[in-house]
Order: C-alpha cells, then structure tokens, then sequence
C-alpha cells in the first residue's frame, strides 16, 4: 500500500452532512424562479457537483437564468443555510488522529471556499487543514479536476501517488483520475454505490471508521 503524504477530503457528503442547508437554499432559489418544488430529497442532486451544472442538468437553466438562481441561492445560504449541516460521526477522531501522523490534510470542495472556509472553522476542524481549496465565486475553478490540480501544483515537491482524494460523488473519483492521483470512494454520503462502483475508485469504504483504518494503513 502507498505512503500518502497528502489527503484530500471532499466537504459536502464526505465530512458533513449538508443536505438541509442545501436543499432548502436550492429551494429557496428555484421559488424565486418561479419553480415550486416541495420535496426536498428531489434535490439532493445538487449535493457535491457545482452549482452551474445542477441548475443546468436538473432544470434545464440557461446561463443567464443560471446566474440568477446561484445569486438567490446564496442569498439564503450564507445567512442560514451553511451551518444547517452537521459533521458526520466520528470526523473529528478521525482527523485528529491523522494530523497527529504529519501528513498534510486539504479541504478540497466544489464549494466557494469564503463559504467552504466558515463551514470548517464553524465545525472546529479549521486547524487540522492546512489548506481549504474551493472555487471562485465568479465561478472559476469550480470542477474537481481544476480543485485538484490546483493542489498538486501547491504541493509540487511530493509526486502524484503521494496524494490521495477521498469523496463521495463521481466527480470527486474523476478528478482524481483525471489528474492521476488515487482515490477514495464513499458510500454513507451522497452519491450512490452504483454511481461510485462505475468510476472504480481505487478503494471503496462504507463508513468513516473503515476510512479511517484505510487511512491509517496508507500513511505508514
């Protein structure tokens, strides 16, 4: 098994539960545009890939119409809808445990990072992080494979199969693979075990405590 030296979590689905915050400020979004949807769990595609492409996917949004709803989306999520989230059981043991080896732990998300950054610090997790790495609020920079290629380039001294990412949808998985790095795939998040089995992880976990001994296992 490698020696990873940096570890890339995904946020939404991999460390935290954020499906009320999002959902309701997609919600909240979609009424503004004139779209009433009630059923919550309908949204909980927007959970992990951008926002750009959600609206464009699931809605059919053009990129005007885009624009609006990610404005009115985050009129409701920066005031109320980040911290209706929760961090998963046994996260911050996790964590701990693993900075406490010295290997270098990154927030890699899809998420802006102002947004990603509050979320962590809010949690009490900011100082395991050396680095949050979001997109741009313009909207720039928002794949994973950009999210993580920016990483490799920050930590250019290590080789690509010192890195690892660890997520809970295919984008996390393709980004890896896209930028030739392995990969953790996640199923007690969001993305479904047929979505992730599709991609073929290199390793593929059911809970953050097989995480966290597959991790341990891959830092030595």
């Amino acid at each position: 098994m490698k020696n990873y030296k940096v570890i890339l979590f995904d946020l939404d689905g991999t460390l935290s539960d954020p499906k009320v915050g999002i959902t309701k400020s997609v919600q909240y979004a979609l009424n503004k545009m004139g779209i009433d949807e009630q059923n919550l769990d309908k949204l909980e595609c927007f959970i992990g890939p951008p926002l750009h492409v959600s609206f464009a996917e699931h809605y059919h949004f053009n990129e005007s119409e885009i624009d609006k709803a990610i404005k009115f989306y985050r009129e409701r999520f920066k005031q109320k809808g980040m911290f209706e989230n929760e961090l998963y059981p046994q996260i911050t043991d996790m964590l701990k445990s693993l900075s406490k080896q010295g290997v270098i732990l990154v927030v890699a998300t899809s998420k802006p990072t102002i947004f990603a950054e509050e979320i962590v610090s809010y949690f009490k997790i900011a100082d395991y992080f050396e680095r949050i790495v979001g997109s741009n609020l313009d909207g720039t920079r928002s794949s994973k494979t950009e999210i993580i290629q920016y990483i490799l380039d920050t930590y250019s001294q290590f080789d690509s199969d010192e890195f690892i990412m660890i997520g809970d949808r295919e984008h996390d998985i393709i980004g890896a693979k896209n930028t030739r790095i392995d990969s953790i795939g996640v199923t007690y998040g969001y993305g479904s075990l047929a979505e992730i089995n599709q991609i073929s992880p290199t390793f593929l976990v059911e809970n953050v405590g097989e995480l966290r001994r597959t991790l341990m296992a891959s830092i030595f």
